[in-house]
């Protein structure tokens, strides 16, 4: 009797793994679409590439973690999460790394990410779509190396804070003297940061002159963060505006 039952459990067994392997093998569970939020430049097809799939390929083959893996080797991408959906969908949330600022070099220029990686290198220095920090030559850094000058990460740091839609506004950060770094914008106005202590709070300070900027009709001469007090210097007098 007892032989019977071991029949029967694994006669079910048997029956059970095979309804399993047919759903995995069949067509229903194959990669037929790829969802992604988050990409700016990459593509679709570009992604999967990267990470190394094929539409058609069977989804429990494809291991999310290796996935992830090979799309972080690429250096255009700063962060990446990848979730398998049945029954033939794959999902990628993906954030791409964005350039806030331009260096001279002992060859040339650099672009760093907001993480102080270079992500780019060139010899003629390309349209001021991003500021460049000046007042600093780097030297031994190439693509995919991390920033090691401490100055210059403070300022990526700030740049960083600076809403991406905004960080165009500014075309210089001047770093010659540390205790008196000044940001210029686009129309050589100066914003003075100091020191580059309370980053974050100078940067809060500088995103909202940004966005006023756009709308103000009061002609400015210069601005002072470098203080607790933000002071503004307008063209006919100067104002002093808290925190």
């Amino acid at each position: 009797m007892s032989s019977r039952r071991v029949l029967k459990g694994a006669f079910y067994l048997l029956c059970i793994a095979a309804v399993i392997a047919a759903l995995i093998y069949s067509p229903l569970f194959t990669f037929q679409q790829l969802v992604v939020r988050g990409n700016v430049h990459l593509d679709e097809a570009e992604l999967c590439e990267i990470a190394r799939i094929q539409y058609g390929q069977r989804l429990f083959e494809l291991k999310t973690d290796v996935m992830t893996t090979n799309l972080l080797h690429d250096l255009r991408i700063e962060s990446a999460v990848v979730r398998r959906q049945l029954p033939n969908k794959i999902e990628m949330d993906i954030v791409e790394r964005i350039p806030v600022a331009t260096v001279a070099c002992d060859y040339g220029y650099l672009d760093f990410d907001r993480q102080g990686k270079v992500i780019a290198s060139y010899r003629s220095l390309k349209g001021a779509d991003i500021p460049i920090i000046t007042g600093v030559k780097l030297r031994d850094l190439y693509i995919g190396d991390d920033n090691n000058n401490a100055r210059v990460g403070k300022v990526i740091m700030f740049l960083a804070k600076i809403d991406p839609a905004d960080i165009g506004q500014i075309s210089e950060v001047n770093i010659t003297v540390p205790t008196a770094v000044v940001a210029y914008t686009k129309t050589a106005l100066p914003i003075r940061l100091g020191d580059l202590e309370r980053i974050p709070e100078k940067a809060g300070l500088t995103q909202d002159f940004l966005q006023d900027q756009k709308t103000t009709r009061h002609t400015v001469e210069f601005v002072d963060f470098s203080y607790d007090a933000p002071f503004i210097k307008l063209a006919d007098k100067t104002t002093t505006e808290g925190k």
